[in-house]
């Protein structure tokens, strides 16, 4: 039991001498409790955003501008994909009719982005919400429908190597791109 009391006598001189030697100098030569980290210590934290009038000062949600970036992604992660499968030539033509399917699926995924309200202010209700799901859900399998044969084609060409870079987890929902997510090219 004796053998504790040095320590736990020790145990304050050890900690004060890490404060000491972990301080800044200018802070050491104001002396530990400076007027600057006292005010410090005793400021009230920001106040939360408000959940009232004051939230409606956001900016409004701009749906057409979130799917045409949603576009955008799926065409720049398209180009990552082809450099990251480094492709050799008797793939290229696979690759190409995957692309082009993938392009025309684009340009009508634009088509519908554009028809997109450019700003919501109020938040839609479910029945409306519903209907939003349902048609981007419909959109969504259109687009597999369209590109899943030539993306089967080119995944029959693919090497063990280039199956197993394609093959890895993705995010759900579209080619890493929407918020929901994706599992791969499309």
């Amino acid at each position: 039991m004796s053998f504790r009391r040095p320590l736990l006598l020790a145990t304050p001189v050890v900690l004060m001498a890490g404060l000491v030697l972990a301080m800044p100098a200018s802070a050491a030569v104001g002396g530990l409790l400076d007027d600057d980290l006292l005010e410090l210590a005793q400021a009230t934290p920001p106040a939360p955003p408000a959940a009232g009038p004051e939230r409606r000062d956001r900016p409004a949600f701009n749906p057409k501008a979130s799917c045409l970036d949603l576009v955008a992604r799926r065409a720049g992660n398209r180009t990552y994909l082809k450099i990251k499968l480094d492709l050799k030539a008797d793939q290229i033509a696979a690759w190409d009719a995957f692309a082009k399917a993938s392009d025309a699926a684009d340009i009508k995924d634009t088509a519908r982005c554009n028809a997109l309200p450019s700003e919501i202010k109020e938040r839609p209700n479910y029945v409306e919400r519903l209907g939003m799901e349902e048609a981007y859900m419909k959109a969504r399998v259109e687009r597999i429908e369209a590109v899943k044969p030539s993306l089967t084609a080119l995944y029959n060409t693919l090497s063990p190597e280039q199956k197993t870079s394609l093959d890895r987890p993705r995010p759900m929902g579209g080619m890493m791109g929407h918020h929901r997510g994706g599992r791969g090219p499309r």
